[in-house]
């Protein structure tokens, strides 16, 4: 059985060094454990070693565990939302950070009640048919267009890098979510305040994190290879 705090040691080694190229704190960087596939005595184990954020791929999949975890853990959708499940996922997730169209966003926004909710809009950077997210040039405007959605809170921006292990591609996807990042900063968009770049995985948080990315969502380096 993999070792979940050995990983977890490897991982905050590994961010540590990354800080360090990039003149950074460690502590500015949020770990958000991707817990897809993952049994919740396991999650529990993480959480044990020092674990406060996880994220989700699937509704499903996080109703049936969550009511097994601590409830001061934060919660994150880092999966694909689809609309009709966006009620589902108010209720179980206090951060969604695939938001990724304007008819979701207004979904979202109807079903929220009084309720201020905490979005990353995702942007597709790779420009891979098969993932979801914003075009990147369309990104500036998409998020003038939330402004007027008075129960989303926008704090910032998320990508999954690309497919390859071309780290020049990755990088480059990267450099583009960070320019856009600084972008939007700059425009005061109301309800909508840059405090995360949320990008880099198991196979690529280093990148991102020389590249500005201040959460990253870490899977199979934490709990090894899933089904």
């Amino acid at each position: 059985m993999v070792s979940i705090r050995t990983n977890l040691e490897k991982v905050q080694e590994k961010m540590a060094s990354a800080c360090r190229k990039s003149g950074r704190k460690e502590s500015e960087i949020t770990l958000v454990a991707v817990t897809k596939g993952v049994e919740p005595v396991r999650i529990l184990e993480a959480i044990n070693c020092g674990v406060k954020e996880i994220g989700e791929n699937r509704i499903q999949e996080a109703d049936s565990k969550f009511g097994l975890l601590p409830q001061e853990v934060r919660r994150h959708l880092v999966g694909h939302l689809q609309t009709n499940k966006a009620k589902k996922a108010l209720e179980l997730f206090d951060m969604i950070q695939s938001l990724d169209s304007l008819k979701l966003a207004r979904e979202i926004n109807r079903r929220s009640g009084e309720k201020k909710v905490p979005l990353l809009v995702e942007v597709n950077t790779s420009g891979e048919a098969a993932k979801t997210g914003i075009r990147p040039q369309e990104t500036l405007d998409f998020l003038q267009q939330l402004a007027e959605l008075e129960n989303l809170i926008i704090l910032g921006l998320m990508t999954v890098g690309p497919l390859t292990d071309d780290q020049t591609v990755i990088r480059n996807s990267f450099h583009t979510l960070r320019n856009l990042f600084e972008q939007a900063a700059c425009l005061n968009i109301p309800n909508c305040k840059m405090e995360y770049l949320s990008m880099g995985m198991s196979s690529d948080f280093e990148i991102a994190l020389e590249e500005s990315a201040n959460m990253i969502r870490i899977g199979t380096a934490i709990f090894g290879p899933r089904n």
